[in-house]
């Protein structure tokens, strides 16, 4: 059995791939435009993504792969656009791939072939139009968009630079915790708002009464308190909620891990 080579001079090239300089000439791994820049277009019948292995722009080999969407995908697109959010896909994959994955989770917007650069510019040209972006992603080529957009989120099994650019971090392997931290957040807000108007409303009444002289001391202070109470009561309705919804996430993930033991089995 020989010996495997030893590459030295191995850079990456973001968005494309690796390249190697060797004795034989310079191999690249990552996308087909990448590696083999001189060859004709194919067709895009194939619908699953690729990697090639080339030697000096001459294809050595090709790896193709099937895409596997994580646990709970199309929930949480379906409780987003429900939230009236609009999903789309933007991806560096073949766009034969990104739309039989858009059709598998009935999403009319997508974006395949993006380099690191177009899924940034993507989220500006959103912006400039007034949108409010949320960017998911895991993978290196993410970064950029995830900086760029208004709001990002990544897993924690996502690439170092993708956990660094996103500004949240979710630890399971479920998507819906997406939705979850979207639903959460908007019934924060609408507490928050909540609390100001008690409080406005507090204040428009209790003001004009101790103004007035009509307070005495002991009943100003059991009304302040009071105020007090019900504010913290409501803000605290909001851990009710994220109790159930941790209950439902931790059931799906005992369903799934259930489910991936009797795939092995």
């Amino acid at each position: 059995r020989g010996a495997l080579p030893v590459f030295d001079a191995v850079g990456e090239i973001p968005g494309c791939g690796v390249e190697a300089r060797t004795d034989k000439g310079i191999y690249r791994l990552g996308n087909r435009r990448f590696c083999c820049p001189t060859e004709a277009p194919r067709s895009e019948g194939d619908t699953a993504s690729e990697v090639v292995l080339s030697l000096e722009g001459e294809e050595v080999a090709c790896f193709r792969f099937e895409d596997q969407t994580r646990p709970g995908t199309c929930e949480t697109i379906k409780t987003l656009q429900s939230f009236g959010f609009s999903a789309e896909i933007v991806s560096g994959d073949r766009p034969s791939a990104v739309e039989a994955l858009a059709g598998k989770l009935g999403l009319a917007s997508w974006h395949g072939g993006f380099a690191p650069a177009d899924k940034a510019r993507r989220c500006e040209e959103l912006a400039a139009k007034g949108r409010k972006v949320l960017m998911v992603g895991d993978g290196i080529n993410d970064a950029p968009a995830l900086a760029a957009a208004h709001v990002s989120i990544a897993p924690a099994s996502a690439a170092d630079i993708g956990r660094q650019a996103a500004d949240f971090v979710f630890v399971r392997e479920d998507l819906r915790s997406v939705a979850f931290a979207v639903d959460i957040s908007r019934r924060a807000g609408r507490l928050i708002r909540q609390n100001f108007a008690l409080a406005i409303g507090y204040n428009i009444i209790a003001v004009p009464i101790a103004l007035a002289g009509l307070a005495t001391p002991m009943i100003a202070a059991i009304a302040m308190s009071t105020s007090s109470i019900i504010v913290v009561t409501n803000a605290l309705r909001l851990s009710g909620f994220e109790r159930k919804a941790t209950r439902k996430l931790k059931q799906r993930d005992v369903e799934i891990g259930m489910a991936s033991g009797a795939q092995i089995a």
